[in-house]
């Protein structure tokens, strides 16, 4: 990993996580930098100060000259790049980047880059274990798990595979990822965008400059990107599979004709062999299939990297069985988009006659909920409503059954009671937590003890 120092000054802004390891890098590295927030009592103000007594910080508004003054401003992601003084700086020829640059610049190992608005963290997980069933010293991390820059403290490995969000996404330059995708696109963070879903696509779509292969969902044509000739594009769909094209085909498996995942119309894992529940999951093993030949990982410690993996947390998770009603957890949903993959993952499952109940709601991020209209008239039998964008929820689906909850654990009772055997409680929630919740893993650990408590 190259360190190497220079004498321009760089300004970090925002003392958060992400700033603190962005410190730790520069220090190392001698680098000449100041410390700023808009808070004026951030949470690691003091630890800042007990490990970097030399470095200035500078708290409340942004100052648009001091930044001004900085070659580079290394701002984090939670902090929007549109704010005036950050404006004025980079007119005045100041350039943005955030710790995944910092982190490319460092390393030599190939890296893989995944973005998405559904899904990101899955396949990035599964890829991760596909690399790590195959023998490959790999790190996972970037908008999961380990803080990219965290790396940097161990031995450099064979591989990195990153999740990576529009917010990162935006500050990257220097990715140069091996290989790159956006696994999907529907309207999310458009609270972040102005209501501009044009600016969520572009941002995106960084996870493309200087890459060398492409992975596209064929299915889904914004995440289809303009890059050069010499690319390699591998593509995957829930279709016939084709040459350099993951997909689907009717194979004889153990003396009966099963669905199959294929390439170039070659079957290579029956979808039945996929323990996670619903459709969306066969996508996002065709994606990981389709992210790991681009790698050169080897086929059968990718098939067995599939059959292995058990998923994520808070993602489509089975948590509990009552009364013949299943009740998953998919707090992790967290815009429409996510809410619709579920419902037609799940909804694909379900034997004639049963449906979901379906509990939503929260902070919808500024976002449209048109799009769950369809998914809910063919897959829900009611929905309960909580949080603070509940009505508008119950606008967008005007021939549903609503109901509302005032928490957590009376949506999950009326759920119960709606619900007949051989139907499916869902927690899916189409919006953030932070109206109700410290953050999605916590609503989704209280659906689910609420779910295991039934009596």
């Amino acid at each position: 990993m190259s360190l190497i120092a220079t004498d321009q000054l760089k300004i970090i802004i925002g003392l958060g996580a992400t700033g603190m390891s962005c410190a730790r890098l520069l220090a190392i590295k001698g680098e000449r930098f100041l410390m700023v927030d808009t808070r004026q009592q951030p949470a690691n103000l003091a630890c800042f100060e007990q490990l970097y007594p030399q470095v200035k910080v500078v708290l409340g508004p942004l100052n648009k000259t001091l930044l001004a003054s900085a070659s580079e401003l290394i701002v984090s992601p939670g902090l929007a790049k549109d704010d005036p003084a950050i404006a004025y700086a980079v007119a005045k020829g100041s350039v943005l980047i955030g710790d995944i640059d910092l982190f490319c610049r460092a390393t030599s190992a190939p890296i893989i880059a995944i973005t998405g608005s559904n899904a990101k963290s899955t396949v990035t997980t599964l890829v991760g274990e596909m690399a790590m069933a195959c023998g490959i010293e790999v790190g996972v991390g970037g908008n999961i798990g380990l803080p990219v820059l965290d790396f940097l403290e161990q031995p450099e490995k064979d591989l990195y595979v990153l999740e990576l969000s529009s917010f990162q996404l935006e500050t990257c330059n220097d990715l140069r990822a091996s290989v790159a995708t956006v696994l999907n696109l529907t309207p999310d963070h458009l609270d972040r965008y102005a209501n501009d879903f044009q600016k969520y696509y572009q941002a995106k779509h960084r996870i493309f400059k200087g890459c060398k292969s492409v992975v596209e969902n064929l299915d889904d044509t914004l995440t289809h990107p303009l890059v050069a000739k010499n690319v390699d594009i591998i593509g995957y769909r829930l279709g016939v599979s084709d040459f350099n094209i993951f997909g689907l085909m009717t194979a004889e498996i153990d003396g009966e004709m099963q669905e199959c995942i294929a390439l170039a119309k070659q079957p290579l894992l029956a979808t039945s062999a996929i323990k996670l529940p619903g459709r969306h999951n066969v996508v996002n093993a065709l994606a990981a299939l389709s992210i790991g030949q681009l790698a050169g990982f080897s086929m059968p410690g990718m098939l067995e990297a599939i059959v292995n993996f058990q998923g994520l947390e808070h993602r489509c998770q089975l948590v509990a069985t009552k009364e013949q009603v299943s009740y998953f957890n998919d707090s992790k949903g967290t815009n429409v988009g996510a809410t619709v993959a579920a419902l037609e993952g799940l909804g694909a499952t379900l034997a004639t006659g049963n449906k979901i109940v379906l509990i939503a709601g929260g902070d919808g991020k500024g976002a449209s909920f048109n799009d769950l209209q369809k998914p809910v008239a063919e897959h829900v039998k009611a929905l309960v409503l909580i949080g603070t964008d509940a009505q508008r929820i119950a606008a967008a689906v005007p021939q549903a059954e609503i109901h509302y909850a005032v928490n957590m654990q009376e949506a999950v009772r009326q759920s119960a009671a709606l619900a007949s055997a051989g139907d499916i409680v869902l927690l899916s929630p189409a919006c953030a937590s932070f109206d109700m919740f410290d953050n999605y893993a916590q609503r989704g650990a209280v659906f689910s003890a609420a779910a295991v408590d039934l009596s």
